[in-house]
């Protein structure tokens, strides 16, 4: 079964916290967990929220074990930016953009098959 559980309009750019999604994707939860405490990045924080929401959804809602978790897709969608100006040189104006993300994360608890080294049309070719 899976959980999903997103943030919407999180005032990060999405290229940034790409990084960090990255490296908890396919992880256990739990593991996951420890590596958002302990990265010093804005992006670990707010995933690491939304990791921990899916975690709870799954424990309470659905009656899941927290420790069979795994994280079968982290990812990070742009959002809507936010546009501002500032004052630039004989009364122009320059465009800010501030960027906004969506994080979407996706857990589920059934073992992920292991996979096979070659496959079949491999190594027909092969022979």
């Amino acid at each position: 079964m899976e959980v999903k559980s997103t943030s919407k309009y999180v005032r990060l750019s999405p290229k940034k916290a790409r990084d960090v999604a990255r490296e908890i994707q396919g992880m256990p939860a739990g593991s996951a967990m420890d590596i958002l405490n302990f990265t010093p990045k804005k992006a670990a924080q707010l995933i690491g929220k939304t990791l921990k929401t899916a975690m709870a959804d799954a424990q309470h809602n659905f009656k899941m074990d927290a420790e069979t978790l795994t994280i079968k897709e982290a990812v990070i969608g742009i959002g809507p930016a936010l546009k501002r100006f500032k004052p630039r040189a004989k009364g122009s104006a320059g465009a800010i953009r501030r960027p906004t993300s969506h994080i979407f994360i996706t857990l589920t608890d059934e073992e992920t098959p292991a996979k096979k080294g070659k496959s079949a049309k491999a190594e027909k070719a092969v022979k």
